[in-house]
């Protein structure tokens, strides 16, 4: 499913214009994208959970030359299904 089919999804299910579904659906990714940012999480009961995870600076390697690098650690956005969630799709 692409953004535009979830706006018509959410549109049907809530029974809201497309053009409203589409800036709710908009705000809700401005809102978890921000509060990830200020190293926030968010909750949401019988979905789930959008956290930032911390990766640890590593050791790699370059595919093309065979070199050893140095990968920096870095922080990257997550998501833990709640119980609903995963029951639904089981």
């Amino acid at each position: 499913m692409n953004k535009s089919e979830m706006i018509e999804a959410i549109a049907a299910e809530a029974d809201v214009p497309k053009a409203q579904a589409g800036r709710v659906l908009d705000a809700m990714v401005s809102v978890v994208g921000n509060a990830l940012a200020e190293g926030q999480q968010v909750s949401m009961v019988g979905f789930g959970t959008f956290l930032v995870r911390e990766r640890p600076a590593r050791s790699g390697r370059n595919p093309r030359t065979g070199d050893t690098i140095e990968i920096a650690a870095s922080k990257t956005p997550s998501f833990k299904a709640g119980k609903a969630l995963k029951d639904k799709v089981n």
